[in-house]
């Protein structure tokens, strides 16, 4: 029988022909330590231009998570966008799976493709504790740093202590790693500040599923396992970069609290910004907003990033 048409597969095609007309290639690196690295690099490097890596979250590939910044941030970048190991064309043999090999294995596809000047990374969710730990790890290479609805500051704990929704790592993982149309629902309800998720056919949210979410699934789940298990605040290195924070003020992934715990922990080099009538996926929602905020904080930076924030726990707000 003919396969059927797959709306994910045709997406994913356009994604990859908007990248490449937008002035990206794709390349696969061999880190030589039984990792495989996926990257989309620049066709042409210009050596006036700053360094941008954006580093995707948790769900389908680096594409789907950065389609609508490529177009508006290559002008003013040399943008790499990297899929993460176990993501898109990335993986490992290796046993590691916590942010900080995510970090290291970043940096080694830098390497591998020549950067040699500082960088600027961004990160959305999951992908902002990786472009934590490097900077972290690779304080003179790493210059500024976006985390976007990033927890990087949680504890352990703090499930038992019910700030989450989910009561448990192993509901967070099915709803993030969804397996059913239902649990598909789930994570659209958790993520979206409005979304019509009822009006979403089935046969679309299966057809995603069987394209994004199966690949891989048990190693993604052991990613978020170690992104929780053992984790506590006083544990967390400070990084000494200039950091934006943004965050949905309806974030209920990762709530509000741990962006005041995050500006509180990284200090006077913090900035946060707080998006109005948006949820966890601020990327999708609110991306207009975040090029510019984006463009703001690494292309025009005050000379003190301290200026732009309200430290009075209530962040600056923007519609």
């Amino acid at each position: 029988m003919p396969k059927c048409f797959s709306f994910t597969a045709t997406r994913d095609w356009l994604h990859r022909h908007a990248f490449s007309k937008a002035g990206l290639r794709s390349t696969t690196t061999d880190l030589g330590d039984g990792t495989v690295m996926h990257c989309w690099v620049p066709k042409a490097y210009s050596p006036s231009k700053p360094n941008l890596v954006l580093i995707h979250g948790v769900g389908a590939n680096a594409m789907w998570q950065w389609a609508d910044f490529i177009s508006p941030l290559i002008p003013h970048f040399n943008v790499y966008v990297p899929d993460l190991v176990f993501y898109g064309d990335s993986y490992t043999v290796r046993p590691e799976r916590s942010e900080a090999f995510q970090a290291r294995c970043l940096m080694g596809v830098l390497e591998a493709q020549g950067v040699v000047k500082t960088v600027h990374v961004a990160g959305i969710s999951y992908g902002g504790f990786v472009a934590y730990s490097m900077a972290a790890q690779f304080r003179e290479r790493v210059e500024r740093v976006v985390l976007c609805c990033a927890g990087v500051c949680m504890e352990e704990k703090d499930m038992d202590e019910g700030l989450f929704v989910v009561k448990s790592v192993d509901e967070a993982a099915s709803i993030l790693l969804p397996r059913t149309p239902e649990k598909m629902r789930q994570l659209l309800r958790l993520t979206f500040f409005k979304v019509n998720y009822k009006g979403v056919p089935s046969c679309f949210l299966n057809d995603f599923i069987h394209m994004m979410c199966t690949k891989y699934h048990q190693e993604k789940k052991d990613l978020i396992e170690a992104l929780h298990k053992g984790r506590k605040l006083s544990d967390i290195p400070k990084i000494n970069q200039p950091a934006l924070l943004i965050w949905g003020e309806q974030d209920r992934v990762f709530p509000l609290e741990l962006a005041y715990r995050l500006e509180r922990h990284v200090g006077e080099n913090a900035q946060l910004v707080i998006m109005k009538n948006a949820g966890h996926a601020i990327n999708i929602e609110k991306p207009k907003e975040m090029v510019k905020l984006i463009k703001s904080f690494l292309i025009h930076p005050l000379p003190s990033p301290t200026k732009q924030v309200n430290h009075s726990s209530n962040g600056r707000k923007v519609d």
